[in-house]
């Protein structure tokens, strides 16, 4: 990324999927987004994306959108996810878009002994559309060029051993931290997880629990690198 490619990316109207950079189009959902709700004029400009690091800038044009700058590749980001137990109304939801803006690579839904909202039929196909919603569109307002997975749920059962566990009496080390689990509003159950899996802390108070998981998502990839862009460096 050049030092002027980053303002015009951030001043741009907005940013969208498309199928082929190299001749771009927009789906009938995002043009009608672009013409009636954002109003855009012609000559403004948007950015799309194919979701796997790639990007172009376009300008809209009374027919569409054309591309106006070379396709351009953002570097990989790393290979994070956060393990996160849905919560009540609309406060995982919140979580998952800042986790996001944070640059987690992976949500994956966590089913635990105190989930307090219902998980299964049609609320789960409901709640598992909805993340995966709010992702793309968290994605598309920081501007970020991969996309979010939005894992199948999994039990704490089923958790790879390599996860870390979010929790009250964890260490302050999260060092080589890559992927975290955070609980629901009561927090764990007693032996919910064994006593040989690392645990990490969040702090000497107690968090609601959507805090719980973006502060968790902060802290694990901020170590794991990718925040070292600045426009200073890249002059």
């Amino acid at each position: 990324m050049t030092y002027l490619e980053w303002p015009r990316r951030v001043a741009a109207l907005g940013q969208f999927h498309v199928e082929l950079l190299e001749r771009p189009e927009l789906g009938r959902d995002d043009e009608h987004h672009v013409r009636r709700v954002l109003r855009a004029k012609v000559g403004e400009e948007v950015v799309v994306t194919n979701g796997r690091g790639s990007w172009a800038l376009c300008q809209v044009r009374d027919g569409g959108i054309e591309r106006v700058s070379e396709v351009s590749h953002d570097p990989v980001m790393p290979d994070t996810t956060l393990y996160l137990t849905p919560l009540k109304g609309e406060r995982a939801e919140w979580a998952v878009a800042k986790a996001t803006e944070v640059g987690v690579g992976r949500v994956v839904p966590l089913l635990s002994a105190r989930m307090v909202v219902k998980f299964k039929g049609e609320a789960r196909d409901k709640t598992l559309s909805r993340w995966r919603k709010i992702a793309n569109e968290a994605a598309a307002q920081c501007r970020r060029t991969y996309d979010v997975v939005v894992g199948e749920p999994v039990h704490v059962a089923d958790v790879p051993e390599s996860v870390a566990v979010a929790d009250l009496t964890g260490s302050g080390d999260w060092s080589d931290v890559r992927s975290v689990a955070v609980g629901p509003e009561g927090g764990w159950a007693s032996e919910e997880w064994d006593q040989s899996r690392r645990r990490v802390g969040l702090g000497p108070t107690v968090l609601r629990a959507e805090t719980a998981a973006v502060l968790a998502a902060t802290l694990m990839t901020f170590p794991a690198g990718g925040w070292g862009f600045t426009l200073e460096s890249a002059k």
